[in-house]
């Protein structure tokens, strides 16, 4: 994929979606463990409590695997929720129209990633997502390690072990399973342990079954901070290949909303997704 193409990332969603991002100005992050990937975060625990063991062994510290093992399957067991809006390299891709586009039926913004990066603040962070098995050289084998090598308790309640494991959940949402790699794909994390300076209050969706939560980010007002606007922000829409909607009633409603720029960014998708035959 050339340098051209990375500079944009796709995010593919419904309309109720897009008109709470265009109109009301506003993109939620949402539940990471409520996403596609049943193992999310949990993947890169396993993986680092296997690689972890696999040095201690290689080291001549086996008798500490015990412990680590049955500190990480502890740990495993909470459910730390860290929160994310997705984002891919893929323009106009049918896996993605699948499953992230209503089925093909409904719509991919296209945002400039430098102007992502820029908003990106504090808690607020914009992650390249890693698609593997083997943990063996991340710096976290290291840090659980050292403190190995020092004594330390491996127990849930040592200092120095919250925090490496709280380093270590941050880490996780950067990765998953290498069968989700065709997604390539980009995050906008809040951090699950680092918001301190993340004044945003969650928001709650209630359904017939369920309770969901989200974060509302003020796109207008982080846009205003770095000197852009949302018409700046976003450099094409394309409506999905299996979509009813069409594209001169979209564009009015772009224009009677003040987003005059984007109706002349609206295309339409190439993509030959067939539609779901009843």
């Amino acid at each position: 994929m050339d340098q051209r193409k990375r500079t944009i990332l796709y995010h593919y969603t419904d309309f109720q979606a897009v008109d709470g991002i265009l109109r009301c100005a506003q993109l939620r992050v949402n539940n990471v463990l409520r996403m596609n990937d049943s193992a999310e975060m949990r993947h890169f625990m396993n993986r680092l409590c296997s690689a972890v063991v696999e040095r201690l062994r290689q080291t001549g510290k086996p008798d500490r695997v015990p412990e680590i093992q049955a500190l990480f399957r502890e740990e495993i067991k909470k459910e730390y929720s860290a929160f994310a809006a997705c984002f891919s390299f893929h323009r106009d891709d049918a896996a993605q129209w699948e499953r992230y586009g209503n089925r093909g039926r409904g719509i991919c913004i296209a945002f400039q990633r430098e102007y992502l990066q820029r908003i990106a603040r504090g808690a607020l962070s914009l992650q390249l997502v890693f698609y593997q098995n083997d943990m063996a050289g991340h710096p976290m084998v290291e840090e659980f390690c050292r403190l190995v090598e020092q004594g330390a308790e491996l127990s849930s309640e040592n200092p120095e072990i919250k925090k490496v494991m709280r380093e270590a959940w941050a880490c996780s949402v950067s990765f998953k399973h290498p069968s989700f790699s065709s997604e390539y794909e980009m995050r906008l994390v809040v951090a699950p342990f680092e918001r301190g300076d993340f004044d945003i209050q969650p928001c709650y969706h209630v359904t017939k079954e369920r309770i969901k939560k989200y974060y509302p980010l003020d796109l207008r007002s982080m846009c205003r901070e770095i000197g852009i606007g949302i018409e700046d922000l976003i450099a094409e829409m394309i409506i999905g290949p299996d979509s009813t909607q069409s594209k001169a009633i979209f564009q009015d409603y772009l224009r009677d909303n003040g987003l005059h720029t984007l109706a002349g960014r609206v295309t339409l998708s190439d993509c030959p997704l067939r539609g779901l035959v009843l």
